[in-house]
């Protein structure tokens, strides 16, 4: 069961051999890490994550979360869980002790949310919320907002939710009707309907802090006009001291395909006229005020992809090394009747299809990571502007790449199981189900694609698009000189060369009278760039495999660093050629989804 989540052979290949942490923990602002902390807070969380979060899996798939009269009830195994990550101080770990968090570099917790949101996402994230509310108090709010929040949130006594969505504004924000109106106080008389909440109403904690999207009056129309304020559910005193309910009511929660544990809410702000809540920043600069806690969600959502896929993997692998069924494609007539399905070569193509998306993908994920962490121990500003436009450009990809290609990998090891995995006496059932949704919310990847396209791709002139390129091309050069990996390294040269064409082609459509053709070609060119990033990951990790193994052919991790080898040589060979196909499809600038009546559909 421990390597039913993620495998920690690889999270230490990536954390010390490929991005090198130590070099990180060098800098003064981590000085109190080291090795030994880094592999002890590792193993702690995944102690936790095995042991107590774990089982609680199928209790809040088959329990739920239920309602009744405007309350809701989590399953019941949840609450210890929220106690223990409580208890443990795992809510805030990389903000400043002083307001309850651990200090830690950002890639060390992202490990530690590997583990624990990989062993149940829908128990854990109640804890875990607040830390994005909280963090916006910290950047925009007053410092008696901060007084009054921010310590609880960060230690994960009061939970934290986010209030956009409403029945007649989904991803046209700017729709919204929720509205704000000034007391005299300078707090905000709030009334109107959200739904689809995520964690809005619950029996975990004292207090749930609501930052609501709203428009003050005469506001300018559209996402200009929109503002942010803080609603918690109990009114809190400015000495911090709780006070009364603050007409802030849930009126239902969703039945769901999947992540029945997590509480999906409608919500009614001000149904009695008595819901008050605080600015947050200054009247209409919501939108840039939400994206700060948008963006940090995304890479959470693309998370929920990679350990999804990752666990379903394992779980596959588990199971083809123990399930008998048939007999071996040309062995003898007198071998077993029936061996472990492993040995036949469809499964194992989709064990290594899943194989070298998860190891790609931890590494993406790992490597976005660690940009904030250099972004912020970088004393030179052009530095620090040029790992956040790495991390704006990537975290569209890493959103709706990671989630697609996480739920494929649930339904490749479903298809191993055959018909068990499509019984929920088994986990992958469930796997696929709960993961789905990191497609949907957050922004639909459409949506994600159009950014890619619309606003990332072209970001400082192109110049942030042209530094990824040249890391890339620094991998490769590397891996040319690495004998045995001349092939690969040329493939995925030929590869990203046609993908700098295909980028240059889309970005010039997109710009001209052809540009509804453009973004109807914008989700195949997200993944276009995706497939490219996991050669880019993958090639890399061969690389540094390639090199122990011709130091030392009988390394204790041999067949560990041979694995790296083959997910590469799986991907370069078998994948990036279909990837190759789909540039060739966006470079034909095909417009019959454009073109298209709606009465011909």
């Amino acid at each position: 069961m421990a390597q039913l989540i993620a495998e920690r052979r690889d999270i230490d290949f990536v954390l010390y051999e490929q991005l090198n942490i130590l070099e990180l923990v060098k800098h003064e602002k981590y000085a109190e890490f080291n090795k030994k902390t880094i592999d002890m807070i590792v193993s702690e969380a995944r102690n936790l994550a095995i042991k107590e979060v774990l089982p609680s899996r199928v209790d809040g798939d088959r329990t739920g979360a239920t309602f009744d009269n405007g309350q809701v009830k989590v399953p019941e195994s949840y609450h210890r869980i929220y106690q223990l990550i409580l208890e443990g101080e795992w809510t805030s770990l990389t903000e400043d002790p002083e307001l309850g968090g651990q200090g830690m570099p950002h890639l060390v917790s992202r490990v530690v949310e590997e583990y624990l949101e990989g062993a149940n996402w829908s128990a854990v994230f109640y804890a875990m919320m607040g830390h994005g509310t909280g963090k916006m108090v910290e950047l925009y709010g007053t410092e008696k907002l901060k007084q009054m929040f921010l310590k609880e949130l960060y230690t994960g006594k009061w939970t934290g939710t986010m209030l956009l969505t409403e029945s007649n504004a989904g991803s046209d924000v700017g729709a919204l009707t929720t509205m704000a109106v000034k007391n005299a106080d300078g707090t905000y008389q709030i009334s109107g309907n959200k739904i689809f909440i995520t964690n809005g109403e619950h029996d975990l904690s004292e207090n749930i802090i609501h930052p609501v999207l709203a428009r003050v009056e005469n506001a300018p129309p559209g996402t200009r006009g929109i503002s942010i304020f803080i609603v918690p559910k109990i009114w809190v005193n400015e000495d911090g001291s709780l006070g009364d309910p603050n007409d802030v009511v849930c009126t239902g929660i969703e039945e769901k395909m999947g992540i029945h544990g997590s509480a999906t809410c409608s919500l009614t702000l001000g149904g009695k006229g008595k819901c008050r809540g605080f600015l947050l920043g200054e009247e209409n600069q919501g939108m840039k005020i939400m994206f700060h806690m948008m963006n940090e969600s995304r890479l959470d959502v693309g998370l929920q992809g990679l350990t999804a896929g990752s666990s379903a993997y394992l779980y596959a692998l588990n199971y083809a090394r123990e399930r008998l069924q048939g007999s071996e494609l040309g062995a003898a007539k007198d071998a077993p009747s029936q061996v472990p399905i492993i040995r036949h070569p469809d499964v194992r193509r989709m064990l290594i299809w899943m194989k070298a998306h998860a190891e790609g993908m931890r590494s993406l994920m790992y490597y976005v990571t660690e940009l904030i962490d250099k972004m912020e121990c970088a004393d030179d500003l052009e530095e620090r502007e040029q790992y956040q436009g790495l991390l704006g450009l990537l975290t569209p990809v890493i959103k709706a790449y990671f989630s697609e290609r996480g739920f494929e990998a649930c339904i490749q090891a479903i298809q191993v199981y055959g018909g068990y995995g499509f019984i929920k006496d088994y986990p992958v059932e469930q796997l696929a189900r709960d993961c789905k949704i990191a497609s949907l919310y957050e922004g639909t990847n459409g949506i994600q694609a159009m950014d890619l396209l619309g606003r990332k791709l072209g970001m400082a002139g192109g110049k942030i698009f042209d530094q990824l390129i040249g890391n890339i091309q620094g991998t490769i050069s590397r891996a040319k000189e690495t004998q045995g990996l001349e092939n690969l390294a040329a493939e995925t040269h030929h590869a990203v060369q046609k993908f700098v064409d295909t980028a240059k082609h889309i970005g010039i459509r997109a710009s001209s009278a052809k540009f509804k053709v453009a973004f109807a070609h914008a989700h195949p060119f997200l993944e276009v760039m995706g497939d490219i990033m996991m050669a880019w990951m993958l090639l890399w990790r061969a690389q540094i495999a390639e090199t122990q193994l011709s130091r030392n052919a009988k390394h204790k991790d041999a067949s560990f660093y041979l694995g790296q080898i083959k997910s590469a040589e799986y991907f370069i060979y078998s994948v990036l050629p279909i990837t190759i196909g789909r540039m060739n499809a966006i470079q034909m600038d095909g417009d019959a989804a454009v073109q298209i009546e709606e009465n011909q559909f």
